[in-house]
């Protein structure tokens, strides 16, 4: 009989985070405590008219955590267990995310408690704008910023821009980011957080002195970052030899074909099916424990805890998703010498060129996809740089470099503002 799964609180999962983090900084206390409370937190109910003409109840969350080094940034998620505590912590992971790479942003977060893939394009529609007129008096492209994730995209954003335009009155581009090219949006954003990860896993790699060319890749997580990651860590000369959705995963030891796996995902909505049968059905859990070279976790949060983390067989770990590993499953994976790229860092990409969306939007600039690839690139670079520095120099995992540096840059700005009056 299977064992029930525990769930994890992400909410306490980021507090020990920083907890860690602000230990080594040596942090004042009362700063400490200021940057571990949100900002601003709204919670929504709302009706939504649904295709059989009956009326739905939503209940829908915005949450900005800090805003000291600029608006709020960070996405809207459609899921079934979003709740309060999951959306604080992501919001506070966006925080530290856009210090890490020394953006001018502050980290938010939304989501919406459905299970959209049992809902109608028209249902999604008027969820959406119905839920964006609910938090509209919280965004703005002067004071939060959303942006796609999970079960969201760009016509999603799209819904967002056009309903928070009407209420405004005229067009407002750079109310969200992750647009569609033809509103607004910027070349590369679509890719930004797979590739990302990319850059970041084959920095890694360098510094392990592993070849990228031939390494066994395991990605769990097809969709926009994990789809992304696999196809440039392919392109790069890695064996993707495992990739999964929600439902399940395949496994190939020889190597999988990952646009033909990409391709049966986008027609059948799920990769286990006849065409995409080029290897054995594993589950999620199976697929994080497999025998590779790097680990790409791209799902949702607490995937790699303290029940599996000694058997993960991975050299490289660079989180694709928030919040993949506990802290307590990073004590063991330090221990064991696993090189973590962690999610601050690596999923980072998103939120640099929507950064750079955001700044063309306001300026009404175009920049070409070269000339965004080659500032993701270099800011990505220089912030793994950073967090490796901070590694060596204080001795700790990649992680708690990552948080002293993104957690001690948010402190700086927040004892220059003061505290008014």
């Amino acid at each position: 009989m299977a064992t029930e799964k525990i769930k994890i609180n992400p909410l306490d999962v980021a507090m020990k985070q920083v907890e860690i983090a602000a230990e080594r900084l040596n942090l004042d206390p009362g700063i400490c405590e200021k940057i571990k409370q949100t900002k601003r937190e709204l919670i929504v109910h709302f009706p939504v008219k649904m295709d059989d003409g009956s009326m739905k109840i939503f209940t829908g969350y915005r949450v900005q955590h800090n805003m000291t080094r600029g608006p709020g940034k960070g996405g809207i998620r459609y899921h079934p267990d979003v709740d309060l505590d999951e959306v604080r912590a992501l919001a506070m992971w966006m925080t530290w995310k856009a210090a890490v790479v020394n953006i001018p942003f502050g980290g938010a977060k939304g989501g919406v408690q459905c299970d959209p893939k049992r809902m109608s394009l028209r249902e999604l529609e008027n969820m959406t704008r119905r839920f964006t007129w609910e938090i509209a008096m919280m965004i703005g492209p002067d004071q939060d910023i959303p942006a796609p994730d999970v079960y969201t995209n760009p016509q999603v954003m799209a819904w967002i821009m056009d309903t928070y335009s009407i209420l405004k009155g005229y067009s407002v581009h750079g109310v969200v980011t992750g647009k569609p090219l033809e509103l607004g949006g910027s070349l590369g954003r679509f890719e930004a957080t797979g590739k990302g990860v990319f850059i970041t896993a084959l920095e890694a790699t360098r510094q392990l002195n592993m070849p990228m060319e031939g390494a066994r890749v395991a990605v769990q997580g097809c969709g926009n970052v994990g789809g992304i990651a696999a196809q440039y860590l392919e392109r790069a000369g890695a064996k993707v030899i495992a990739i999964s959705d929600s439902k399940g995963g395949i496994y190939n030891e020889n190597g999988l074909n990952v646009s033909a796996v990409l391709d049966c995902k986008k027609r059948y909505s799920c990769i286990l099916t006849p065409e995409a049968k080029v290897g054995e059905e594993i589950t999620n859990e199976e697929l994080l424990e497999l025998d590779c070279d790097i680990l790409v976790p791209c799902a949702l949060e607490n995937q790699i805890t303290h029940k599996n983390a000694s058997k993960i067989k991975a050299k490289i770990i660079a989180e694709g998703a928030n919040g993949p590993t506990t802290p307590e499953a990073d004590e063991i994976l330090r221990d064991r010498g696993i090189f973590v790229v962690p999610d601050i860092l690596a999923n980072a990409g998103g939120v640099t060129v929507s950064y750079f969306e955001w700044v063309q939007n306001l300026q009404e600039l175009l920049w070409s996809e070269e000339e965004i690839s080659e500032r993701l690139t270099r800011i990505l670079r220089r912030s793994f740089a950073e967090v490796l520095n901070i590694s060596r120099r204080e001795k700790v995992d990649m992680r708690t470099a990552a948080l002293m540096l993104g957690i001690g840059r948010v402190a700086e700005a927040t004892k220059l503002r003061g505290i008014y009056p």
